[in-house]
């Protein structure tokens, strides 16, 4: 038996929540360069890599001093103790997507499969009787290799390149026979035999 099964759905979700609770305890960095501002549960950052915004749960207080965030929790209830994490999870991100950025690379798989640049969105030939236009989402950056049949996704906010990302996927997700598709860099597609294959075995 694993230990998850050991342990039970209501230990694992007060496991989860407490380490949920010690990630919201932890102080935030705001590297020089970067500006941030706090109005209530909205907070804004900005820094090289773009601006973002965002409007956090109200149970959350949130303090910027002395170039570190705090997120503090009103109760130790399980949904504070959730909350905490979470938010002090969502503004992190929003502080390393303007500094240092996210990026998701697919690759896609097929003869006769490929993609170009067109403008700032995609073409993409996917096997489909007609090519597929898709438009940059705001504050997303392609960077294609037509060679090696890359796409790399790039952007300060996580949600939005893991968003974009996944709907690219879901044009063409890779199939289990061949293997062909778009599929994330590091995803690795388990094989299956043919009709053909299975009925020679």
């Amino acid at each position: 038996m694993s230990p998850a099964k050991r342990l039970g759905p209501r230990n694992l979700n007060f496991i989860r929540n407490a380490n949920m609770s010690r990630i919201g305890k932890q102080p935030i960095k705001v590297p020089s360069g970067v500006e941030l501002k706090v109005n209530g549960s909205n907070v804004a950052v900005k820094g090289p890599k773009g601006k973002l915004q965002r409007d956090l749960h109200p149970n959350m207080k949130i303090e910027f001093q002395d170039g570190e965030v705090k997120v503090t929790r009103p109760t130790d209830g399980r949904l504070d103790r959730s909350l905490h994490g979470l938010t002090r999870t969502l503004i992190n991100n929003m502080v390393v997507g303007v500094t240092e950025g996210y990026s998701k690379q697919l690759n896609i798989v097929g003869v006769g499969f490929k993609v170009v640049l067109k403008g700032k969105g995609l073409v993409l030939n996917l096997g489909h009787s007609h090519a597929i236009d898709y438009p940059a989402p705001e504050g997303i950056e392609f960077d294609v290799d037509s060679k090696k049949n890359t796409i790399v996704i790039k952007g300060a906010n996580k949600e939005v390149v893991g968003q974009t990302a996944a709907e690219i996927r879901g044009f063409r997700p890779p199939e289990p026979y061949k293997g062909k598709g778009v599929m994330y860099s590091t995803e690795r597609i388990r094989r299956k035999a043919g009709k053909t294959a299975i009925s020679k075995g």
